[in-house]
C-alpha cells in the first residue's frame, strides 16, 4: 500500500495545541505518515519546546528556523524555507492550522506547487481586516482544497465567500480534543497552589494583540484597569514576550509588576497554564483559543476586543467582548455572579481529530 505523506505545519503555541491531536490520530493510521514541520515562528524555548513536551509531540521532522521579523519578513522567510523543503521532500497533502503568518505562507507554497491543502479551523471571521490574523484566514481559506470548520458560523462564512460546499467539512473544535487528551495531567498540576491561591479565587490575564499593546495610551488604560482589578481579586499575568517588551518600552512594566495582588510571570507551558485557567474565577484575554476553552469549562471570559472570530463563544458560551475602559465594571459583574452560563457548542466533544482523519482519508482513498 502506498503511504500518504502529510505535512503538519506548526508555528506558534496555538498551532501546537491544534496539531497535537491530529498528529496522534494520523500516527495511528496505516495509510499515512504525518511529518511534523516547525516553522520556528515562535522561536523562544518557553514558547514552543515546553508545548511539544506537554503535548507528547516528538521533535519536529523539520525545523525551518525562521525566527522573528516583520509580517512580510516572516511570511517571506517561511515561504522560501517551506518551498525548498517541498521541492526536496514533496508531501501528498499539507495541513495548516489556525491563522498565523506561517499558515498563510505555507498555504501559498502548497497552492503554487499544486500540493493538496487542508485548513483546520477554517471559516472563522472577525470582519476586522486590521487584524493580521484575519488576512491570513481569508488567504488560507481561499486556497484550501479541504476546509475543516469548528462551528456552524464557519460553514456559513465560507459559503458566503463562494467556497463550494463539497470542500467544507465541519469537524468541531480540535482545541477541546487537546484539553480532553490532557485533562488528567492538567488536573494533577494544580498550578494555583504555586501561587497560594484558592480555587475560583483569582483571575488570569493574557494580552498580546497589537490593538491593545502597541498604542501607549490604550496599554496604559488597560494597565490601570488591571491594577484596579488586582486590588479586588488576585491576578496571575503570564506576560507574552512581545507584551513585556512593550510594557518596558513605555515604562509600565515596573508599575504593573509591583501592583498589589498582581503576579507577573513568564509564559507558561500548556499543562500549567490550563490548570491555572480551569481553576480560575475569571479570565481576561485578547487571545482566540482561550475564548473557546473558557466556554468549554464554563468560566467567565472577558475579551478585550471589539470583534471576535469566534462568535459562538458569545452567543452560546461564557465569553463577552469588553472595551478596555469598561474592564473594571465587567469584572464586578463576573465576581457578583452576573454572568451567563455557557452551553457547549455541537461537536466540541474531544473527537474533532478523528473526524479530520476520516475526512482526509475519504479524499485520499475515496470508496
Amino acid at each position: 500500500m502506498t503511504e500518504t505523506v502529510v505535512h503538519l505545519i506548526a508555528a506558534a503555541r496555538p498551532n501546537f495545541m491544534k496539531v497535537a491531536p491530529v498528529y496522534h490520530a494520523l500516527k495511528a493510521q496505516d495509510w499515512c505518515r504525518p511529518v511534523l514541520i516547525h516553522t520556528g515562528q515562535h522561536y523562544d524555548a518557553n514558547m514552543s519546546d515546553d508545548f511539544f513536551r506537554d503535548l507528547d509531540l516528538p521533535a519536529p521532522d523539520h525545523h525551518l528556523g525562521v525566527g522573528s521579523g516583520t509580517h512580510a519578513e516572516q511570511t517571506g522567510k517561511v515561504m522560501i524555507a517551506y518551498e525548498t523543503l517541498c521541492l526536496e521532500h514533496r508531501p501528498d497533502w499539507t495541513i495548516v492550522v489556525g491563522d498565523v503568518n506561517s499558515t498563510a505562507a505555507c498555504s501559498l507554497v502548497a497552492a503554487k506547487l499544486c500540493i493538496p491543502l487542508a485548513h483546520l479551523e477554517a471559516g472563522l471571521r472577525s470582519r476586522d481586516r486590521s487584524m493580521p490574523e484575519e488576512i491570513n484566514r481569508i488567504v488560507t481559506d481561499s486556497l484550501a482544497d479541504l476546509l475543516w470548520t469548528p462551528s456552524p458560523d464557519g460553514d456559513e462564512n465560507l459559503r458566503a465567500e463562494g467556497i463550494p460546499a463539497h470542500k467544507i467539512v465541519r469537524v468541531g473544535n480540535v482545541m477541546i480534543d487537546t484539553y480532553e487528551m490532557m485533562r488528567g495531567r492538567i488536573e494533577q498540576e494544580e498550578t494555583r497552589r504555586k501561587f497560594d491561591l484558592p480555587k475560583q479565587g483569582y483571575g488570569v490575564v493574557t494580552l498580546h494583540r497589537p490593538s491593545n499593546v502597541d498604542d501607549r495610551e490604550v496599554l496604559a488604560m488597560i494597565v490601570r484597569q488591571l491594577i484596579q482589578v488586582a486590588a479586588r481579586i488576585p491576578i496571575v499575568f503570564p506576560i507574552h514576550p512581545r507584551t513585556r517588551d512593550r510594557l518596558s518600552q513605555v515604562s509600565l512594566l515596573e508599575e504593573i509588576s509591583g501592583a498589589v495582588g498582581m503576579a507577573c510571570i513568564e509564559p507558561m507551558a500548556y499543562l500549567a497554564f490550563m490548570s491555572l485557567v480551569q481553576d480560575a474565577k475569571l479570565i481576561i484575554t485578547d487571545s482566540g483559543g482561550i475564548q473557546e476553552e473558557t466556554t468549554y469549562v464554563n468560566i467567565p471570559c472577558l475579551t478585550l476586543r471589539d470583534t471576535t472570530e469566534r462568535p459562538i463563544t458569545v452567543t452560546q458560551g461564557t465569553n463577552r467582548l469588553v472595551p478596555p475602559a469598561e474592564l473594571s465594571q465587567a469584572v464586578d459583574k463576573a465576581l457578583a455572579g452576573d454572568w451567563p452560563n455557557g452551553v457547549c457548542p455541537e461537536l466540541w466533544d474531544g473527537h474533532a481529530a478523528q473526524r479530520v482523519v476520516e475526512s482526509l482519508k475519504a479524499k485520499v482513498k475515496p470508496q
